[in-house]
């Protein structure tokens, strides 16, 4: 525990040199938050507040990413921004999960999520370095080129029907799977078992209908202007080109909102303060958040997420 308590310690002192060397300004914001993330996929863990009523809603969401706080601040003039902080998600709970975790959230304006990739790319290779680790190879594949490649499919262009009879051999009941989740199955079972060691790979180019914050690109097919990190075969980090129309982020809410419904998961009420934000007027910006647990992980060759945090969720 010790050991991973200095690695963290010295991860933390060298992330802040290199923000400080790129005059990227560190800031902080709120954990609890009147308004939660409405993600299909990620679950809130809430709060109750019983204060006085003139301090606002009663429930609180404890944050699952500081996004939303820093488009606002990117929209009052901050210029580039950092954050290293907690987050919390529920219900993720594993070797490579833990509810509450420590996430590297940063915010470049002017910049679009090319220019941003070189940026983590220089970033992980540095952290690695002070680790005492070689540099790593550097590899981007499209969204499409990762499918092809290690599962053999076109993921803009294949059927539901052929992709649930690909996971039928693989021994899965995928009867009641939609498209993307037929797709998410694939790439955690079959492809990044299959991502080379001691690599960045860097994914671009995802279906737009994956977009979530980013910025979708006209085409045929339309592509999400986004990208993930895998630092070997552990998803590490998730960035956009970001979206700055705030008609159609309410739009996305919204769709996120009644996917949820139908789901009958609980619905949290739309930010409107972000969405006020966007309206002011976003600055055109890339944005990315990074696991730094996950980092730690690789840079002490760990296998567990609990070995480098001080107290696991089940010891908390």
């Amino acid at each position: 525990m010790l050991d991973a308590l200095r690695a963290r310690a010295d991860l933390y002192a060298e992330i802040r040199r290199f923000f400080a060397e790129r005059e990227v300004l560190e800031v902080e914001t709120p954990i609890l938050s009147v308004a939660g993330n409405t993600d299909p996929q990620i679950d809130a863990l809430r709060a109750r507040f019983v204060g006085p009523h003139s301090a606002g809603g009663s429930v609180r969401y404890m944050r699952t990413s500081p996004e939303y706080f820093h488009k606002r601040l990117l929209a009052a003039g901050s210029g580039a921004i950092y954050e290293l902080g907690k987050v919390f998600r529920d219900g993720e709970f594993g070797a490579r999960h833990n509810p509450e975790f420590t996430l590297l959230e940063w915010y470049r304006p002017g910049w679009d999520h090319h220019r941003l990739i070189v940026e983590v790319a220089e970033l992980v290779q540095s952290l690695l370095s002070s680790a005492g680790q070689d540099q790593w190879p550097v590899q981007r594949l499209s969204f499409a080129e990762l499918f092809q490649r290690y599962a053999g499919v076109d993921p803009h262009r294949v059927s539901l029907a052929d992709l649930r009879a690909q996971l039928g051999g693989l021994e899965v009941n995928a009867g009641d799977f939609d498209f993307d989740q037929c797709l998410d199955y694939l790439r955690a079972a079959v492809i990044e078992p299959q991502l080379p060691q001691q690599t960045l790979t860097f994914v671009l180019d995802f279906p737009a209908n994956q977009a979530a914050l980013a910025r979708i690109r006209p085409g045929d097919p339309p592509l999400a202007e986004r990208f993930e990190l895998y630092l070997g075969q552990v998803e590490l980090a998730n960035g956009y080109h970001e979206l700055c129309d705030a008609a159609e982020q309410r739009q996305r809410l919204l769709a996120d909102q009644a996917r949820r419904a139908d789901q009958q998961r609980h619905c949290p009420p739309l930010d409107e303060a972000f969405l006020g934000a966007l309206e002011q007027g976003l600055p055109a910006c890339a944005g990315v958040a990074l696991g730094v647990d996950r980092l730690l992980m690789a840079l002490t060759g760990s296998s567990e997420i609990g070995s480098v945090i001080s107290f696991p969720f089940d010891q908390a």
